[in-house]
């Protein structure tokens, strides 16, 4: 990537912003107020991008949709590229053939922000971390903000923003791949296979690893010590660094499970913190977020006090393990972000009731061996929906068919079809759990949507009993 200039004066300066994203908006907003003379490049039409156009109409943007083209970039000063945006598209591969600088929202709001900033990234479990992290500082009382990857343009949070101000940005692996600087504090909550469709094993890892690449010794680092990959970035930063774990005693700072107690480390000093029973949320990969929340949180100002009140109260993030309504006495739960075989098993595992698993989407190359393997173990059932659903079906009755189990797996199109068909299969003290394992690319935008789709065939479910 090619160093990106003074990114503290871009009045006048030809930019274009690839990607009419949430990330694109916030850096048309930015950059047009800054005085760039600014070309919005995206591949979809005008019809497309109603709602991101007008979310830009007072920018004076000049839009070029449709395709990404060459004749964008050349002539640019420089280009903003957004999350997702491949580097081999031509037209970025032509902008660095050129010595086009090359930048992203989160590099221009690291140069910008004038607070240090906490950042939290991770295969799975960031949102839920960064979440925590941001209830833990409300508890605080401090001045903080939130944003990045969670949903919040970056950039839109400049203004409120002063140089003590609490920041905490959530940082996909995409969004890593074009940074040349790190957060103050960083925090890794696991590196697990994913993205194999877009990335190989070891570009997907040295991607994660950015966020603690161009640390110093000043900076902090708080590493999930259950994680092998995880825990190996702490070779490839100078900063303190801090661990979580949920089965063993940490060294140094941070925090860990005791004896079924929750306790974080500060300076040395051991804290309980609150019993494992007391705390609101389910699952073991809940228990990892929490620990991860802690510990970043307990160097940013917040106290015992404000850790133990948030593990209490928080009860989680929308699209992840999200109690929608009890119909006839099953629970349905949207877990919508479970993008991956790994995080649906996190999902099977959070619950102690029979299930009945909804599943399909886009596949990702991903293994799914023991994603079927516990399905059978634990499911009443599964209902397989969307492009992979075969793949998913084929996956649970090769598991159930060793072990002799006839565990019913039906077969649908869309995720409504699928709330239908897990009406007639579950009963009274069920939980349907709507965790898909793939992406929602096959049919919806993103994984938001797929979980409205869920949660409003659930109401309607709901409203006719």
């Amino acid at each position: 990537m090619t160093d990106m200039p003074n990114t503290q004066n871009l009045r006048g300066a030809r930019v274009t912003v690839i990607g009419l994203g949430i990330e694109g908006i916030d850096l048309v907003r930015f950059l047009a107020a800054e005085g760039a003379r600014v070309t919005v490049s995206d591949m979809r039409t005008a019809d497309q991008l109603q709602d991101a156009l007008l979310a830009i109409a007072s920018s004076d943007a000049t839009p070029s949709l449709g395709a990404n083209r060459v004749e964008d970039v050349i002539e640019a000063d420089a280009v903003f590229v957004s999350q997702g945006v491949p580097s081999t598209l031509p037209a970025l591969v032509a902008a660095r053939e050129r010595g086009i600088p090359l930048s992203s929202m989160l590099q221009l709001f690291l140069d910008r922000c004038p607070a240090p900033v906490t950042g939290i990234t991770g295969s799975s479990g960031k949102t839920t971390t960064t979440s925590l992290t941001g209830a833990m500082l409300d508890a605080s009382g401090q001045a903080y903000v939130v944003g990045g990857n969670i949903g919040v343009g970056l950039l839109s949070l400049l203004p409120e923003i002063t140089p003590t101000t609490r920041v905490v940005a959530e940082m996909s692996h995409s969004q890593l791949e074009r940074v040349t600087s790190s957060p103050h504090v960083a925090c890794v909550t696991n590196v697990t296979p994913n993205h194999l469709d877009r990335y190989s094993w070891e570009g997907y890892i040295e991607l994660k690893r950015n966020i603690v690449r161009h640390q110093s010794a000043d900076d902090i680092v708080v590493l999930n010590l259950d994680d092998e990959i995880a825990r190996s970035f702490s070779d490839s930063t100078p900063a303190r660094v801090l661990h979580t774990s949920r089965f063993q005693t940490i060294p140094g700072d941070g925090a860990f499970v005791d004896d079924g107690v929750l306790v974080r480390v500060l300076g040395g000093t051991r804290e309980a913190i609150v019993p494992r029973a007391e705390v609101a949320l389910r699952g073991d990969h809940n228990i990892e977020d929490l620990l991860l929340a802690m510990a970043v949180a307990s160097q940013i100002g917040c106290s015992a006090a404000d850790c133990a009140e948030t593990a209490r109260t928080f009860t989680g993030v929308l699209h992840r393990l999200e109690p929608v309504a009890t119909v006839g006495g099953v629970l349905w739960v949207n877990d919508s972000i479970a993008t991956t075989p790994e995080r649906t098993l996190a999902g099977l595992r959070a619950y102690t009731e029979p299930l009945v698993l909804l599943v399909g989407g886009r596949d990702k190359y991903l293994p799914n061996r023991e994603m079927a393997v516990e399905a059978v173990r634990r499911c009443r059932a599964v209902v397989a929906f969307g492009e992979s659903g075969d793949l998913y079906a084929d996956a649970v009755r090769e598991a159930a068919s060793e072990t002799g189990s006839n565990i019913p797996i039906r077969r649908v199109d869309t995720v409504e079809d699928a709330v239908t068909a897990a009406s007639t299969l579950a009963r009274e003290g069920d939980v349907v759990l709507f965790s898909p394992a793939g992406t929602s690319f096959d049919r919806y935008r993103n994984f938001e949507d797929r979980g409205e789709a869920f949660r409003v065939a659930v109401r309607a479910l709901a409203g006719g009993r």
